[in-house]
């Protein structure tokens, strides 16, 4: 793609970034002042009422993505490096130039100032341009490039991007220790296709049950046709399967805490050496080991991304009507609702609530359905 003329675009600037300070500290303005300067040149202009009202001139362009329209700023790539971020925390990142090398970053102001929706300015995963500094492989993170994927979740109102520019995502779910939460499934799923990523099931731990068990959701699952791998660390069932699937793809491995990622990873590559833990045997809940997303190369050939287990999976962004769409079981059916904005809850003549009741679709999908809406709609939800 060819380099677009930059113009200049009015940004919004995060709001409330400092702390208050006496109007008669006037060495705090001028540290301030300093620090907004350092970040600023000619094509940059801060402007505004205050600190809560400030708005900032940039060059660059605006280019349409999957979620509508991202600002790429306009700078000197002569003197910059194009490289993928390894691992990001806080205000501090790994990233990994094209040639291999790797240099430990923080990340410009206008980047991580500028109104967002998400909390991140950047994640791994991203495809950013940096400018080094000095001769230890220091260096300012100048641009993010716009992601054409990502994992995500909402987090105290705002989204929290996991990982970005992959290709899929292995949702790994324990068949006991701790139980299997088929809601929590289907919440990935959606999170998944929202951000453009295939998905992959794997059932894990399947060595502590019958798999005979799990035919009915194994079932389900595969005639929407998504890939259903079961595995177990202990006498490497499906290992091989899931080491198939893996080979040269990048992957996000995601899931609750305790279900075995990291252990799983292990297995795949033993090159890795990810630290894990056992299940608490006071409330059979996983214990937190990987701390933030970092990407690993794995020696059958791709990417994989080991990232913090999580308890819960709030969804961002995805209103209750829209619930249905990431439903494929219930896309037949919705054409044979008697109202268009059937929300399959309470109304009659409904196409998903019939096919419930006669077996076409789970019962156990339909009650997962019903809780996700309910959790982000407070209207109150009918259950037949």
């Amino acid at each position: 793609m060819g380099k677009k003329k930059g113009k200049k675009i009015r940004v919004a600037f995060k709001k409330n970034r400092q702390k208050n300070v006496r109007k008669n500290k006037l060495s705090s303005h001028r540290v301030d002042e300093q620090l907004d300067s350092q970040y600023m040149d000619a094509t940059e202009r801060l402007s505004g009422k205050g600190d809560l009202t400030r708005h900032r001139t940039v060059m660059g362009v605006e280019q349409e993505t999957k979620d509508g329209t991202s600002i790429v700023i306009d700078i000197d790539e002569s003197t910059c490096i194009r490289g993928r971020v390894i691992r990001s925390q806080g205000l501090n990142s790994v990233v990994q130039a094209e040639d291999g090398s790797r240099y430990a970053c923080t990340i410009r102001r206008l980047v991580r100032t500028m109104s967002r929706d998400d909390r991140n300015a950047v994640v791994a995963g991203d495809h950013v341009l940096i400018r080094p500094e000095g001769d230890d492989n220091q260096a300012v993170i100048e641009r993010v490039e716009p992601r054409r994927s990502y994992l995500s979740r909402g987090s105290k109102r705002r989204e929290h991007i996991l990982v970005s520019n992959i290709d899929q995502a292995v949702i790994v779910v324990s068949a006991d220790d701790p139980p299997l939460k088929p809601s929590l499934i289907d919440r990935f799923l959606i999170s998944s296709e929202k951000g453009n990523i295939h998905s992959i099931i794997c059932i894990n731990k399947i060595d502590l049950v019958n798999p005979v068990e799990f035919q009915p959701l194994i079932g389900v699952y595969a005639q929407m046709g998504y890939d259903i791998v079961l595995t177990s660390v202990v006498d490497d069932t499906g290992i091989p399967r899931l080491r198939s699937l893996l080979k040269g793809k990048q992957t996000v491995f995601s899931g609750q805490s305790g279900v075995g990622k990291s252990s799983l990873l292990n297995r795949i590559d033993r090159q890795l050496l990810l630290e894990t833990a056992e299940i608490s045997q006071d409330n059979r809940k996983g214990r937190h080991t990987t701390r933030s997303a970092v990407l690993l190369e794995i020696s059958s050939g791709g990417w994989v991304v080991d990232t913090p287990g999580i308890r819960q999976l709030e969804l961002w962004d995805v209103i209750p009507g829209e619930v249905e769409g990431f439903f494929r079981d219930f896309c037949p059916f919705i054409p044979q609702c008697r109202f268009p904005d059937c929300s399959h809850t309470h109304e009659a003549d409904c196409g998903v609530k019939h096919a419930v009741a006669h077996d076409f679709i789970s019962r156990k999908r339909y009650q997962s359905y019903l809780k996700i809406i309910a959790s982000d709609d407070p209207r109150p939800v009918y259950h037949q």
